[in-house]
């Protein structure tokens, strides 16, 4: 593996912009293992002191950060500058989050001793990122990880190894010791080598349903590791009474094209009523018409930029071509200006009529709508999925939206907000094809640290009250 090159290449240009070979598996583990005690038995404030350094740091180079993720990624220049800020707060939110979820708790007796509950790491933690947020997704691991005191190695997305290479740079530069995070260069073979090691303690994954499924099963003979997979969705934004159509539309959009779509939260499927669908769409389609697509650093700044690859903009096109083949209705093509560039501008079909929709993630800006005739049937098509991140209702009524809050299957439930931009403040993840059942963001704390429970006395006491022979009377001499 050590001889295979990674080459990275901008979206929007086609540039290369960054080049290295893949990692040593085994090296990284040995490294980090043997950083790991030394780090665990830091105090906590003195790791937590760590980090703030590293947000510190992050601040005096937040700007060549964001150009660097507008490259590599091709999102706009100021989505770029969100992400990075999202990586400055992290730090102060997980210090909150690891205080409330994992804090000591005592109990003392004169008699019984104390009961006390603490917690402890789990020891070297492999952290798989995404591309579509290269700094932020891998970054709300890494850094609960590293308060509750373990080790990571970082392996970045195939395709954007150089914001991986320039977010563990920053926390060397904010004076973390060697090897307490170590970045892990490779493609599929490196990811599996790392999640089948017998030296690694937990894996935290955010990508694809496949990648997350596979994580899953090769490690489901092995009850060892602590998993915590963040797979993605089919997510419904669903579109009930409201007089306010036009702020419906804005909704919609941002819902389902920022970040070209990229985003695992994205809204892909559109459910509306009957009634509303034609002032709603004409709404809709005015509003995209108008969105920017252009590279990162443009002038206007562009809404969205192009998705990460040629590869992926042929999948998406094809995905697109399949429900027009298949009884959709065109409402807004998907276009490619460039066929050498993977710049997409925004699809909207109507796939109402299609029969037997793929239940899958469409990573791009591909919106379908689905038209229902009442709010029962919007709530049985919100729940069409084996997906169950998020879900949005626009409009309705309090009473609506208790009633869709209760019976739709996800893991996060937004009402008149759109299904994206959820806080970091919160726990973050889903059910189904979605997740595991351990949210990260707030709640990641979680599964970076494992309770341990424990009964103390300073001096042993002890006795047998009952099963016991009497004393036998003593012997004759």
């Amino acid at each position: 593996m050590t001889d295979q090159t990674f080459v990275s290449l901008e979206p929007a240009t086609g540039k290369e912009l960054w080049r290295g070979s893949a990692s040593d598996v085994d090296q990284c583990v040995e490294h980090s293992r043997k950083a790991w005690p030394e780090w665990a038995a830091q105090h906590l404030t003195r790791r937590i002191e760590l980090v703030r350094q590293f947000a510190n740091h992050v601040r005096s180079v937040a700007e060549p950060f964001a150009e660097l993720i507008a490259r590599e990624t091709g999102k706009p220049l100021w989505e770029a500058r969100t992400e990075v800020d999202a990586v400055i707060n992290k730090v102060e939110i997980s210090v909150n989050a690891y205080a409330e979820r994992t804090g000591k708790k005592r109990l003392n007796s004169a008699l019984q001793g104390t009961a006390a509950v603490r917690h402890k790491p789990h020891g070297v933690m492999v952290v798989l990122g995404p591309y579509n947020f290269p700094a932020h997704l891998p970054n709300g691991h890494i850094i609960p990880a590293l308060i509750a005191g373990n080790t990571v190695i970082f392996k970045p997305s195939e395709k954007t190894p150089a914001v991986g290479e320039f977010l563990v740079d920053c926390f060397l530069e904010a004076g973390l010791p060697d090897n307490v995070v170590q970045l892990a260069i490779g493609g599929l073979e490196t990811g599996q080598a790392l999640v089948g090691h017998d030296g690694i303690d937990g894996v935290l994954f955010t990508g694809s349903v496949q990648g997350g499924v596979a994580i899953n099963r090769k490690l489901a003979t092995d009850p060892r590791k602590i998993v915590a997979l963040e797979m993605g969705g089919n997510n419904p934004l669903v579109v009930i009474d409201t007089p306010k159509l036009a702020e419906a539309a804005v909704l919609i959009v941002q819902s389902a094209f920022t970040t070209a779509g990229q985003r695992c939260t994205a809204a892909r499927r559109l459910v509306v009523l009957d009634h509303l669908y034609e002032p709603l769409m004409e709404e809709v389609l005015k509003l995209t018409r108008k969105l920017i697509v252009d590279e990162p650093f443009a002038d206007p700044a562009p809404f969205m930029g192009p998705v990460i690859d040629n590869e992926t903009a042929d999948l998406l096109s094809d995905s697109f071509v399949h429900f027009l083949a298949n009884g959709g209705k065109v409402l807004k093509h998907m276009r490619r200006p460039d066929a050498e560039l993977p710049l997409l501008t925004p699809g909207i079909i109507d796939t109402t009529e299609v029969e037997d929709r793929p239940d899958m993630e469409l990573f791009g800006p591909i919106l379908q709508v689905i038209r229902v005739p009442d709010f029962e049937s919007a709530i049985a098509e919100a729940n069409n999925t084996r997906f169950g991140l998020s879900a949005s209702l626009v409009g309705g009524t309090p009473a609506d939206y208790n009633r869709f809050w209760a019976s739709v299957r996800a893991g996060i439930i937004n009402w008149n907000k759109p299904t994206n931009g959820a806080s970091s403040a919160a726990p973050f993840g889903g059910i189904g094809l979605s997740g595991n059942h351990r949210p990260a963001a707030y709640y990641a704390a979680d599964y970076c640290a494992y309770p341990v429970a424990s009964t103390e006395m300073e001096q042993p006491r002890a006795n047998i009250g009952i099963g016991l022979a009497p004393e036998p009377a003593p012997k004759d001499d």
